[in-house]
């Protein structure tokens, strides 16, 4: 199957859940219908759906899916809630102070920082909710667990708060290399890598496949973000949807301001090969992770 035809399908799967799964402002919960407003703004603002998508295809590489409703739909649908939760607060005017996301209104400009403050954070807690409740995942209660406990690490402290907090503070200063391959792993990197576990578990991977798609998933973290840090350079605002230039603006470590533009080219084509290469343990059911892979590289926005 032609890969965008395969991510417009799995992006419906995952909006479906969305829908079936998402707070309503409406009934029992008028009464917090404010930020629960603001919540779903951003959560159906459009968006690749890759994180949950890449869900989805790993379990599926292992051979033995569970049943997408009851099993991984929820799990897919919590990561989402989760990145979703992140980009509300890299755009507050403390962070990155955006005022275009997907090519619309950021959620602070629609309703206002405390606002998007509290939709932020009702899509985090709401995603631990989702991937908690046992009337959602019929998952046995160990594999739950272990899901929960990968997607609290790589969402936290250890992972995208913590890449956060680097990003931030290296702000117009000279930065190593070292400070940049942190933010990557740490802001990017870590969700994309606990997406696809997350699938994996849900499907029963042994340890072998388990370590090969860590192998694949921080490779493919890293070539995302080294391609976000590419396009904010050559592309326009139009094409991203949001500020372009913005990364430069505000004097952020990236791989261009570090190895400029061909380079950076070459970086992120390297990280595919290796996360293409990881893959050699799986059979044809991993076709799909391939091709991500090679989409992730050749993306425009």
């Amino acid at each position: 199957m032609e890969i965008k035809t395969y991510l417009n399908e799995q992006r419906l799967v995952v909006e479906s859940g969305l829908e079936r799964y998402m707070l309503t402002a409406a009934g029992e919960h008028s009464t917090f219908a404010g930020h629960i407003e603001a919540m779903r703004y951003s959560l159906f603002a459009g968006g690749k759906r890759i994180r949950p998508i890449l869900c989805l295809a790993a379990a599926q590489a292992i051979g033995n899916r569970p049943a997408p409703d009851t099993e991984l739909l929820p799990i897919a649908c919590a990561l989402e809630c989760i990145h979703t939760y992140s980009l509300i607060h890299d755009d507050l005017p403390a962070m990155d102070n955006d005022a275009l996301r997907r090519g619309k209104p950021t959620n602070h400009t629609l309703y206002g920082e405390a606002g998007a403050i509290l939709a932020g954070d009702g899509l985090l807690t709401w995603a631990f909710d989702l991937l908690s409740d046992s009337k959602e995942s019929t998952l046995p209660p160990e594999k739950r667990l272990a899901i929960i406990h990968l997607i609290a690490r790589a969402a936290g402290s250890l992972g995208m708060v913590g890449g956060q907090e680097l990003d931030i503070a290296n702000e117009n200063k000279p930065f190593p290399f070292e400070t940049l391959r942190a933010i990557h792993r740490s802001k990017t990197g870590a969700l994309i890598t606990a997406s696809i576990l997350a699938g994996a578990i849900a499907a029963g991977a042994d340890q072998a496949q388990q370590e090969a798609l860590t192998r694949y998933g921080e490779q493919i973290g890293l070539a995302f973000q080294i391609v976000d840090d590419l396009l904010n350079v050559t592309a326009t605002t139009e094409q991203l949807g949001k500020a372009a230039g913005s990364d430069a603006g505000r004097g952020k470590a990236t791989y261009p301001a570090f190895f400029g533009i061909e380079a950076t080219r070459e970086k992120a084509r390297a990280a595919v090969a290796e996360a293409v290469s990881a893959l050699v343990v799986f059979d044809e059911k991993a076709d799909h992770l391939r091709a991500l892979a090679e989409y992730i590289y050749n993306r425009s926005h």
